[in-house]
């Protein structure tokens, strides 16, 4: 028989003073009780909290547990009482099994391969150098989010999908909106209307004027234009939300861990695995829900068919029993295997393209400003409430000596 698991009464979301980087302690404390536990959730179903490295990699590669929207019913902050979940919209595959899932990824692998997103190395190059100039022209003292972060996977993103340069600074607007956690539920939704009603227009102007970006290229398969106005969506908002929340957050890290900088600064050849150990260390993709089909045992206990598990990334990527001294950033870290982008069939498609983004970017900020610091005390820095589904910084504001 089993030993009892422990139990994670409400979602914690409050991080620790002073401690911005690490998970919750009520999720750490739990995983110290063991990779999984169970959680009530607001609306009295009984769930599971799954904190290790091993039980969550092992959910996120087996077919018995769903993404699908539809099952999604329970949320572990929000008692939705009768509300009936629909399925995701055409295209938004993320939150769909196969067949449908691989339906849509499909056409897209090839056009994010590690070959693929190197060739982009310049162009991220070209983009970087601009705002770092521009950052200069200015002189010292900026918000690194809105003059760095947020601009160059904003432009590169947009470029990719064929979206004009000029309509950049709403689509930013936009997506901060429904993926921050700040906004009402009224202007969440007008700002996700907004978005979908700009992408379905630009996929009829694709139609009728294809240029060259991957929503052109896609327009030769058999998908439908409200599939591939979905699947856009999917693409704009991982593609720009995920890295604009790495980049100021990791040079945020990288500022609190002057050790680390300086071993970044004086050695090239480390960005590769900085880049892997800051998206261990910061995983701004926090938790993700699945949806058991059957019962399936993991880690010892029985999870019921028809139960939502919350699998912790966070906690997961700090496990002990995988990672040595995991509360430790480490730039020179060998045991890598992070799941910051997640792991099986949805495994994030535009991994590559972050890498690039992130291991271009990161050296050359530092680089191009040796006495690049903090304007603020660090416990003025103001972060994006855990309720977003992205961590970061709202805003992080640097100086440097001119």
């Amino acid at each position: 028989m089993s030993e009892a698991p422990y139990t994670v009464a409400t979602m914690p979301t409050a991080r620790q003073a002073g401690c911005p980087f690490d998970p919750p302690k009520e999720l750490v404390e739990a995983r110290e009780h063991g990779p999984i536990s169970r959680f009530p959730f607001p609306d009295g179903h009984q769930g599971w909290l799954v904190t290790g490295y091993d039980a969550v990699r092992a959910i996120l590669g087996d077919p018995r547990f769903s993404s699908r929207k539809e099952l999604m019913r329970h949320h572990p902050l929000v008692d939705f009482g009768e509300f009936e979940v629909p399925p995701a919209p055409p295209g938004e595959f993320l939150l769909m099994d196969d067949p449908q899932h691989s339906r849509y990824r499909k056409p897209l692998v090839g056009k994010f391969t590690v070959r693929r997103m190197r060739q982009l190395t310049e162009r991220v190059e070209q983009v970087t150098a601009e705002h770092l100039d521009a950052m200069e022209k200015a002189g010292p003292g900026v918000d690194l989010v809105t003059a760095f972060a947020k601009p160059i996977p904003s432009v590169i993103i947009c470029e990719l999908l064929g979206v004009p340069y000029a309509d950049r600074a709403v689509f930013q607007d936009n997506i901060d909106k429904f993926l921050g956690g700040e906004v009402d539920d009224d202007e969440l939704i007008a700002a996700y209307t907004a978005v979908q009603q700009y992408l379905a227009e630009l996929v009829v102007a694709k139609r009728a004027n294809p240029t060259d970006d991957v929503l052109s290229d896609l327009l030769d398969t058999d998908l439908t234009d409200e599939e591939l106005k979905g699947m856009a969506l999917i693409l704009l908002s991982a593609g720009f939300d995920t890295t604009a929340n790495m980049l100021a957050l990791g040079t945020f890290a990288l500022l609190q861990n002057p050790e680390q900088l300086d071993a970044l600064r004086a050695d090239p050849e480390l960005a590769d695995s900085a880049v892997e150990e800051l998206l261990r260390y910061l995983t701004v993709a926090k938790q993700f829900m699945r949806i058991a089909l059957e019962d399936v045992e993991v880690a010892g206990q029985t999870i019921e068919a028809g139960t939502t598990v919350i699998l912790s990334y966070a906690t997961a990527n700090r496990d002990p029993e995988r990672f040595s001294d995991p509360h430790r950033l480490d730039l020179r870290r060998q045991d890598g295997g992070h799941l910051a982008f997640s792991h099986g069939i949805h495994q994030c498609l535009g991994q590559q393209l972050a890498r690039v983004e992130l291991r271009v970017a990161l050296p050359a900020l530092v680089n191009r400003f040796p006495s690049l610091r903090l304007a603020v005390p660090a416990g003025e820095v103001e972060l994006r409430p855990e309720t977003a589904d992205i961590y970061g910084v709202k805003s992080l504001p640097v100086t440097w000596d001119a």
